[in-house]
C-alpha cells in the first residue's frame, strides 16, 4: 500500500484501514551490547523484564533515533519487521502470530505491507517469545 507519510502506529492503522492491534511494530534495541529487532503488536509496549527473563538478557535498551538512522539508514516508524534485511536477529511476540493478518511499514513511512502472520514467520523465522504488554 502507498499512503501519505505516517509517524505513529495509530496514524498508520488509520490510513491502512486496519485495526491498530494488527500493526506489527518493529523496534531496534541493544541487548547486552548487540543490536536486535523486537516485533510486537502496535498497541503493545515491550515488557523489558519479561524479555530479559525469557532470553537471559541483562541489559536491554532501545536505540536512539540517531543510532537507528546510523545503524539501518531508516527513520523511526519506517523499520520493517524483517531483521534479516538489516542484519539483526529478530524476536517476535507470540501474540502477533495469532492474528488473521499483520500490517507494517516497509522501509518508508509512506509504504505499507499487509500479509498473513504465517507468511511473515515463514519468511523471517523470528525467535518467538512473550514480551509485549498491554490490553488484549
Amino acid at each position: 500500500l502507498t499512503h501519505p507519510p505516517v509517524r505513529t502506529s495509530e496514524e498508520a492503522a488509520q490510513v491502512r484501514g486496519t485495526p491498530l492491534e494488527q500493526g506489527a511494530k518493529a523496534l531496534v534495541f541493544q541487548a547486552d551490547g548487540r543490536h536486535i529487532l523486537l516485533v510486537l503488536q502496535a498497541h503493545r509496549r515491550v515488557d523489558s523484564r519479561a524479555f530479559k527473563r525469557t532470553f537471559g538478557v541483562k541489559d536491554l535498551r532501545m536505540v536512539s533515533p540517531h543510532d537507528l538512522k546510523t545503524l539501518t539508514g531508516l527513520e523511526v516508524g519506517a523499520v520493517p519487521p524483517f531483521g534479516h534485511l538489516l542484519n539483526l536477529p529478530t524476536y517476535a511476540d507470540e501474540r502477533l502470530l495469532t492474528l488473521p493478518c499483520i500490517s507494517f511499514n516497509a522501509g518508508s513511512r509512506s509504504t505499507s505491507v499487509v500479509m498473513s502472520p504465517q507468511d511473515y514467520a515463514r519468511l523471517e523465522q523470528p525467535t518467538i517469545g512473550r514480551f509485549g504488554t498491554g490490553e488484549d
